[in-house]
Order: structure tokens, then sequence, then C-alpha cells
């Protein structure tokens, strides 16, 4: 009998190694998360007092203030704020298990390749989310607090709730943080050889449309945080153009310099 039980189980063990430690890795990542939860449980009030930092220097001095309608907002209002800053803490802890395990499988080259883009998509999403929460947020703020007045005889007040506010603010700071991965993408594709620089230069007027879309969609509707979003994301863009053109001056220049060299062995 050609097939055998035993040529199973030989071909099963690798497998069933890397599921023991596929799991393993996810359990480290689930505990690191639990403990930055607790942590950030504790000091929640703390977290959300920064975030509503930008909220109170919008209002006048000591006029604004946030409200919850229902019993429970306040109480998942910490939660969510807990999660939201475990995770961010957590994050290169589960990174760097995830690393673990795929880096095994790679070549030394691969791993060279990727390191780069492993160190930029922290910062990029750092300076993304620090814009929106240093620049984006108070001025759509005030423009959005510009709405009040009087408006026949009755007076119009910002009240803003608690999980309003707070979902406002995950969503300014994961809309900036994520939209400035863009360079990672772009050079992923083209190192991966599905895009190159001269489709993306040719598609160039199309991407401008594409980037201000987006900046509508992800962003609140002011004007003002639409078009800070959309002018970073164009400047990235054509940043990354620009690395492209030196990636590959590189590989054509590491490419000719290995031909001389076939050709002086040749000879």
């Amino acid at each position: 009998m050609a097939l055998k039980l035993r040529d199973l189980d030989d071909t099963q063990a690798p497998l069933l190694d890397h599921l023991i430690e596929l799991r393993t890795r996810l359990v480290r990542c689930v505990a690191a998360l639990a403990v930055a939860f607790a942590v950030c449980l504790y000091f929640a009030d703390d977290i959300f007092g920064f975030l509503v930092r930008p909220l109170t220097a919008a209002f006048p001095d000591g006029e604004g203030r946030l409200i919850y309608t229902q019993l429970y907002e306040a109480f998942f209002v910490e939660l969510k704020v807990a999660l939201f800053a475990a995770f961010f803490i957590s994050f290169p802890i589960i990174a760097n298990q995830l690393w673990a395990f795929v880096a095994p499988g790679l070549y030394a080259r691969e791993k060279r390749a990727f390191l780069p883009f492993l160190i930029a998509t922290p910062v990029l999403f750092v300076i993304g989310a620090a814009l929106a929460y240093y620049v984006v947020m108070p001025t759509a703020f005030r423009w959005f607090l510009g709405f009040e007045g009087r408006v026949g005889g009755l007076d119009i007040e910002a009240l803003p709730g608690t999980g309003n506010y707070l979902s406002l603010v995950m969503q300014f700071i994961l809309a900036f943080g994520i939209s400035f991965l863009l360079p990672v993408l772009l050079l992923l594709l083209n190192r991966a050889g599905i895009v190159t620089r001269a489709q993306l230069v040719s598609a160039r007027r199309y991407v401008v449309v594409l980037v201000v879309a987006i900046a509508a969609v992800v962003t609140p509707p002011d004007p003002g945080s639409q078009l800070i979003l959309a002018v970073p994301l164009l400047l990235l863009f054509e940043g990354s153009l620009a690395l492209m053109r030196i990636t590959e001056r590189q590989r054509l220049s590491a490419g000719s310099e290995g031909e001389a060299e076939g050709a002086g062995q040749e000879s």
C-alpha cells in the first residue's frame, strides 16, 4: 500500500507544531492585551481626561461640559477608553509575537526587506494620530462649536455626550493613523511587483480623486479636517513615488553590477 498511516503522521507533525506555536503566540498576545487593559482601566479617567483636552480648549473657559443620557454610558466609556489605550500599549508585544511566528519562514533578504516597513508602520501611525490630536481635532471642534448661538428666539447649546465624543475621537485618531500608512502599502505593493511606479504616475489624477473621497468619508463633515487629511496623504503619495524611484535605481545598478561580474567571470 503506497499511502501508510505513519507517512501521514510524519507529515502532520510539523503542522501540529506550527499550530501549537501559533496558539502560544496568540495566548501571549491576549495576555499582554489583558494586562494592559487592567492597567489602563485603573487610569481610565486620566486617559479620558487627556482625550478631552482638545474639546476643553475649544470651549470658552469654564463653559464646556460632557453629559451622558444613559446610566451605563459612562461605565462603558471607561471600558472603551481602557481597551483603546491597551491596544496601543500592547501593540509592540503583539507585533513582536506575530513577527516571531512569521520570521522563521522568511529568507534573510526577505527579513531585511520587511524590517523597514515594520519600523515605519508604528512611526507613521503615531504621526497621523498626533496630527489628528494636536491639529485636526482642536480645529474641527472650534468649527463645530461655532454653530452655537440663538435661532428663532431659542438658544443652541453644544452638550456633547461622553459616548459620542469618544467615538468621534477614535474616528479621528484611527482615520488619520491608518491613512498615514499609505506609503507602507504602496511600497509593499511595488516591492511585490503588483504595481509599478509608472502605473502610479499615470494614475495620479485618479489617486487625487480617491484621496479626497477617502478624506470626505473617514473624517467628520467639516472642510477643515478633510483638507488637513487630504493634503498630507497627497504629500505621502508623492513621497512614495520618490522612494520607488530610488529603489528602482538601486535595483538597476545592482543588476548591472551583477551582469558585469558574471561577464568578467566568463571571460
